[in-house]
């Protein structure tokens, strides 16, 4: 499965996906013409994300317009929308995988959500912030990223099902097909607990993305797909960690 991912993520198509694409572009522009600015790799991304039909696809799209264009009414998120996230130094971006693809590191365990509606705002907030440098850093040929949510110290403290869900949707709605594979790592006990409530808002296809890693075999596992120079120190690579906004 890995390898005919990265083996989608680097073509530029099907000649079925490439008329699809054509057909679904008609489509879209003729109800929002803003549709005209985006390119044929982003209306791709959707497709695939929608198994290849035209209107699911083209009515994701058109959702994902509108919700840019009230979200993110700038086209970007600025640093002072996510200050109190940013305080926490919780995501990084390490370096690449052995096919070329950034990969994330997410410190969990420092993730103290901020109750109410307007925390759980800050946070889809900085979602689309860290989204947005990780996909900056997806070099030419690939569309991908990967990610490793390190839940070591993580416990009910740091529980946020509103947040997760809210992230996850926009993951899933408004960056289809950019997730390659996600690991959880340093899983405690406690967190099997929760994963009962965040998984039900994770769809089939990035359901087959997730990769639980056992302790015993972490340095091992990562390296199948990170090599040690590229691997964080804090996993026995030699990679430092910088926080996400330093980069």
């Amino acid at each position: 499965m890995e390898s005919e991912e990265v083996v989608m993520d680097a073509l530029d198509g099907t000649e079925t996906e490439k008329k699809k694409v054509a057909l679904m572009r008609v489509r879209v522009e003729a109800q929002d013409p803003t549709a005209k600015d985006v390119d044929d790799k982003a209306l791709r991304r959707f497709l695939r994300a929608r198994n290849l039909n035209i209107e699911k696809a083209s009515a994701l799209f058109l959702k994902y317009l509108k919700w840019k264009r009230e979200f993110v009414p700038k086209g970007f998120i600025t640093e002072s929308e996510i200050e109190v996230e940013q305080a926490q130094q919780k995501v990084f971006l390490p370096g690449y995988d052995k096919t070329g693809r950034p990969y994330s590191l997410i410190l969990a365990g420092r993730h103290f959500p901020t109750r109410g509606a307007r925390g759980v705002e800050q946070f889809k907030r900085y979602m689309v912030y860290c989204l947005d440098k990780t996909c900056a850093k997806v070099p030419r040929g690939h569309e991908k990223f990967c990610s490793i949510v390190d839940l070591e110290g993580w416990g009910y403290a740091n529980f946020d099902l509103r947040g997760y869900g809210g992230g996850i949707a926009i993951l899933q709605d408004c960056y289809p097909e950019r997730l390659g594979k996600l690991f959880f790592v340093h899983v405690p006990y406690v967190f099997t607990i929760a994963w009962k409530l965040i998984y039900p808002f994770i769809d089939e296809r990035t359901r087959e993305k997730l990769v639980f890693v056992d302790n015993k075999n972490l340095k091992s596992t990562l390296l199948e797909y990170i090599s040690e120079d590229q691997l964080p120190e804090i996993y026995g690579g030699e990679r430092p960690l910088v926080p996400l906004q330093d980069e």
